[in-house]
């Protein structure tokens, strides 16, 4: 991850929500993801928690006896935590802890290694972070970004993503870096959440049509959609 444009406020000035108004829908799917494979966790740890709203949700849904730590390295995103801190939510203005003895129950990675530069050092490192570790991760690469080439370009200048996926290289490159893959599934933002550019509502219903049709064949060629994955 080039960490500047966390820590010197760049990413700020183009992205000065952090995504606060996504958090809710992002807390429903790894609660959903949580219910389906009954786990009941005692402690749960973001890293890359961004302003902490996704760990507020969660905090607000959960049972009381359920304590939630977020790391963060931007000082401007840390700002925006301090709003949601609570008992048993606390954040920290650190990177991934390395040598600190840390475990919890489920560790989050929301949206975070497509920005780290070497990603799969950082996803050995995570995984002894925790027993679960959940993923969500932006599906780029598809044939119409492919072919207009223009929304790679955009993730990576507007928000810091570096490296670019499919379900399939998702998911190998978790197994790769050593994690067992227990469950996931499709995530559309492109269609759950309200719409930012005409060029998205012209998308928005033949994504629903072809997927329904046809999930994979959807997501491979119109995008839209990203991948939430459970992993011990």
């Amino acid at each position: 991850m080039d960490k500047n444009i966390y820590t010197t406020g760049e990413y700020f000035k183009n992205n000065p929500t952090w995504d606060v108004e996504d958090s809710s829908w992002k807390a429903k799917q790894i609660m959903k993801i949580i219910k389906d494979n009954k786990i009941e966790p005692h402690s749960i740890c973001e890293i890359g928690c961004g302003a902490g709203e996704i760990l507020y949700q969660l905090y607000s849904q959960m049972s009381s006896n359920v304590f939630f730590s977020g790391y963060e390295i931007s000082p401007q995103a840390f700002e925006l935590c301090q709003q949601r801190k609570r008992d048993r939510v606390q954040f920290y203005l650190k990177d991934l802890p390395e040598n600190e003895k840390i475990f919890s129950d489920i560790v989050l990675a929301i949206d975070v290694f497509e920005h780290v530069e070497d990603y799969l050092g950082f996803l050995r490192k995570l995984r002894e972070k925790g027993l679960y570790k959940i993923f969500h991760i932006p599906l780029d690469l598809s044939v119409q970004t492919i072919l207009r080439g223009s929304p790679i370009i955009k993730a990576r200048q507007s928000v810091g993503h570096i490296h670019y996926f499919t379900k399939e290289t998702a998911i190998a490159t978790l197994i790769d870096a050593g994690y067992e893959i227990i469950d996931y599934f499709y995530t559309a933002g492109s269609i759950d959440l309200p719409i930012r550019s005409f060029k998205s509502f012209l998308a928005r219903l033949p994504r629903k049509i072809i997927y329904k049709l046809n999930k994979d064949v959807a997501v491979r060629i119109l995008g839209g959609y990203s991948l939430m994955v459970l992993t011990k």
